[in-house]
């Protein structure tokens, strides 16, 4: 049940670059995830997109030159470990680097920023119950025998 929001300058990316660009975030975020690519998968992944005025979004409380690009996370705890959590940041990163067209440099990759929210087990709801990561591994066909999910209670 992941989900991604991204925040970003209004007019910065066309209608179309923007849908792309979600579609490709939320990929990126349900492969790092391990999540099958399945549409039980797909059907739980949402994302959200947020512009914001210009003037709305300041660094050290200025208005700043180059856009500023926010993407928030949102995954059950346990779905990343430390390495999946740099492949996503990364991958995050580029991806948006390139929808805006931006070349691969520390300055423009500094500009993005990537936030990892972790829900703890049994504290994500949906449907008018709790679902824990085991529910969510069965609901999206993977295997919630696997070593990933023994340490989490079923529910």
């Amino acid at each position: 049940m992941p989900m991604v929001e991204l925040t970003l300058p209004e007019g910065q990316l066309s209608a179309e670059r923007k849908t792309q660009l979600i579609a490709r975030l939320t990929h990126v975020l349900l492969k790092w995830e391990g999540a099958p690519d399945t549409p039980q998968a797909k059907s739980i992944a949402w994302a959200y997109v947020q512009e914001v005025k210009a003037e709305d979004m300041t660094v050290g409380g200025t208005i700043p030159e180059s856009p500023r690009y926010r993407v928030v996370t949102t995954v059950p705890q346990g779905a990343l470990n430390d390495e999946r959590k740099k492949g996503l940041v990364e991958e995050v990163t580029r991806v948006i680097l390139e929808a805006e067209g931006a070349q691969w440099n520390a300055e423009n990759r500094l500009r993005v920023w990537c936030i990892i929210q972790e829900v703890p087990d049994g504290n994500w709801g949906g449907g008018g119950r709790i679902f824990r990561l085991r529910d969510i591994a069965r609901f999206v066909g993977a295997d919630p025998k696997s070593a990933r999910y023994q340490e989490l209670p079923l529910s």
